[in-house]
Formats: C-alpha cells, structure tokens, sequence
C-alpha cells in the first residue's frame, strides 16, 4: 500500500452558520494547526500513513482537540462546506497583515480563495512514475471532485454550482500542461517563476501537482487538490482509497498513462481535463464529461460506477476494500452539496441546511472517536 496523508482546511464559526476567524488564537495555543491567508479557517495536516484505520484517527483526533478548544473560547464550532456559504464574501480578513504573499494573494485574488478543502496527499517516490501518475489523476480529477462537491452556497445564495469553490477559484498559471517528463516540470517552473505567472514554488493552484521538500527537483509525491472539504471522514476515506487503487493499476500497467492509452494530443487531453472540471463543478455527479482515451460522453457517476468495478479487486488483494465500498452511498444518495440542495427543495434555507449539517457532522465525529478502532490505536 502506498502512504497517504491529508491537508484539512476547515471554517470556524458558531452554531448558526456564521464564520468566524479565529485562527490566530488556534494556531497560538494548538500544535499541529497553521493559519491560511484569511483568518476564517484553519489547516491541519495528518502525517502520511499506509493504513486507512490509522488515517481515520487521525483525522478525526485534531478535530476534536479543535472543538474543545473552540468550546473553551465560547459557543463556536467547525462549518462544513468549502465557501463563504452564509455571507462574509465582501471583504477579506488578513491572518497575518506582515506576509507580503498574503498581501498579493488578497490584492490579486480577493475572497474567491477564502475556501476550504482538501488536499490528498500520495507517495511516489520515483520522478518519472510521478509524472506518469499525474497525467492520469489529471484527466480523472473531476471524477474526485464530482464525489467530494460540497459548495452550492455562497453569501447566503444558491449559486447555481454543486462546487462553487471550484467553480471560482482562480486556478494559477491559467494553462498547465500535462508534464512529459520531470525535466519539463522543471523547465516548466522556472520558466514561470521568471514570467511572474508563479509567485513561488507553492503557487501552482491546479487539480493536481507533484509535490516534495524542494520542488520543482526533488519530489515525493502526488497531491489532488480538487477535491472540496469532505466533511464526513469515511467518505474521504473512500474517495482516497479509489485514488489508492487507481495509482496501484498505473504502476502495474504504466500503459494506464493517457500519454500511451489515449487517441488525443497532449493539448486535447490538457483541454479535455479542464472542460470537464468545468462542467463538474456545476454538476458534479450529473455532469456529462468526455472520456480520455477517446472523448467518448459519459455521466460522471456512470465513470465512478465504471472505476469503481475496476478497482475492486486491487483494493481488495491489498486489504482495503472494506474502505472502498462507502462510495456506492455516494452514488446512491448524492454528494453533500447534492444532499443539501435536495433540502433547499424541499423548502429549507441555506442557513437551516447549514445549521442541520453543523450538528450532523459534530454527532458524526462523535461517533467516529468512540469507534473501537480509534480507541484501540489511542489506547
């Protein structure tokens, strides 16, 4: 099995769906939590495991250190969803006013990146085999984020989005292509780092990039990055254990490479990719993509349906299976921004769906933490 670990942004805010920065306070008193450029949400990190038991705790066990520590400030909790769904989306609230990255993210930006996420993190130790990954996560990217969509709100409306998050957010360089070769990741990088396009190494907001200690030279693994925040941890579990499978099936058969299995260009699969994340982050689910190998239309769900048969045995010769399947729920019953537009057609209000799921998600990390297998590895 392949390591795995996870970036976790999360909103805080009170029980009626108000977000509200704390960060500065949160980062001061609690290890393991870092401030993002607005101080209305905070980022943990889980250390990389190969184990889904043991990742399930550990995304469970800061979120609960968080809650106590927000219960200790007042009546404030954690906000699921990856916008500003309620309001707030006029002005942005600096963490830290001195960082003069921030002061360019917020001047060049605005609040379209005030948004929670996460990000999955792989390990790929070999360059080229990276490459080849990314290629293939690349054109399947919006299939991840058809699962995680988490963001039909924004400023208290429906947006017309399942992702809004994506739907905004100002993926940076505009272009980015599927990268031959580590030497053309390289190149690629400098060149915009000359060009201004970049900022620094860190300012490649796209669905997927290879990452490591010394980027863009020495990597060490895969990170999607498309994906909005899952609130619920075993349906994140699922979602990373169909990007487990699919990696292991690339480094099996390197002929998975869209490079070698596809009948389009390079510039066709790079438009590809980005159309069909297009049309996701309006539909998710429901959204009808193009296929890479020959641009054939599908359904979203019917590809996930597709990858899902697919993998199953790999999973289930490496053991997790069992953490596989909580995506045939999803399919069944709809993504979380899916779920709550079903509520806001059946008369409910944002804010009430906010509300529902606020307390749904705090009962579901109970549970979780009182699960046998968390008090087995605490213990």
């Amino acid at each position: 099995m392949l390591t795995k670990g996870f970036e976790v942004e999360m909103y805080t805010g009170t029980p009626q769906g108000e977000i509200i920065g704390l960060s500065d306070k949160i980062v001061a008193a609690l290890d393991g939590f870092v401030r993002e450029p607005d101080s209305r949400n905070v980022e943990y990190t889980t250390a990389p495991f190969c184990r889904y038991d043991r990742l399930l705790c550990e995304l469970v066990r800061p979120r609960r250190k968080l809650r106590q520590y927000l219960a200790s400030l007042g009546n404030y909790t954690l906000i699921p969803g990856s916008t500003l769904a309620l309001g707030g989306g006029d002005r942005f609230y600096r963490s830290d006013p001195a960082n003069p990255y921030h002061t360019y993210i917020e001047q060049t930006y605005g609040t379209s990146v005030v948004t929670a996420s996460i990000h999955i993190n792989v390990g790929i130790s070999d360059p080229e085999t990276l490459m080849r990954a990314c290629r293939l996560v690349r054109l399947e990217a919006p299939l991840y984020l058809a699962l995680s969509a988490s963001s039909p709100f924004f400023n208290g409306e429906v947006t017309g989005y399942h992702s809004t998050r994506w739907g905004l957010f100002p993926k940076t360089p505009t272009e980015v292509p599927l990268f031959e070769s580590h030497s053309h990741y390289i190149h690629w990088t400098e060149e915009q780092l000359q060009l201004g396009t970049m900022q620094n190494v860190r300012h490649l907001w796209s669905s997927v990039r290879p990452n490591g200690d010394c980027r863009p030279y020495n990597l060490n693994r895969l990170e999607l990055r498309i994906c909005d925040l899952v609130s619920d941890p075993v349906a994140l579990l699922a979602i990373t254990a169909l990007l487990e499978a699919r990696l292991m099936q690339l480094l099996e058969d390197p002929s998975l490479d869209p490079f070698v299995s596809s009948s389009l260009s390079a510039t066709e699969l790079m438009q590809l990719a980005d159309a069909n994340e297009v049309a996701v982050a309006r539909l998710s689910l429901d959204a009808e993509l193009r296929h890479w190998q020959d641009s054939r239309p599908i359904l979203a769900r019917d590809w996930v349906d597709e990858l899902y048969k697919d993998t199953w045995d790999m999973a289930k010769s490496k053991g997790f299976s069992c953490f596989l399947s909580p995506l045939k729920k999803i399919l069944r019953e709809g993504n979380e921004a899916q779920r709550w537009l079903a509520w806001v057609n059946q008369g409910l209000t944002p804010q009430q769906v906010i509300v529902q799921a606020i307390g749904a998600i705090a009962d579901r990390e109970e549970a979780l933490a009182a699960d046998e297998i968390c008090q087995s590895l605490v213990a």
